[in-house]
């Protein structure tokens, strides 16, 4: 199962700039251990993206868990829009990564 996190700053991008070589430095983490296979800042920079694998049991408890280890979560800069995503089109690719 797959699904996304999208994530908007809640606070001035100064701010979420001192937090953020430790929020890229949990998301590396994430991406070692296979769950996160892609992310990036959204364009204008409000926010960002992540596209993540989870259990199919359960999935929003690991939503939960990847949002509340993140740096911005714990520093209070983001809210977070966690969504559950069942790939159709293009699911055997994600499998591949």
């Amino acid at each position: 199962m797959y699904a996304l996190i999208l994530v908007r700053y809640r606070r001035p991008l100064v701010e979420v700039e001192a937090v953020t070589e430790a929020h890229r430095a949990y998301l590396n983490t994430l991406k070692a251990q296979g769950i996160l296979l892609a992310s990036g800042p959204l364009d204008p920079r409000f926010g960002g993206a992540w596209l993540v694998r989870v259990q199919d049991e359960n999935p929003l408890a690991d939503l939960d868990t990847l949002r509340d280890g993140d740096p911005f979560h714990k520093a209070g800069l983001a809210n977070y829009e966690l969504l559950v995503w069942n790939v159709m089109a293009g699911k055997d690719g994600l499998d591949r990564m």
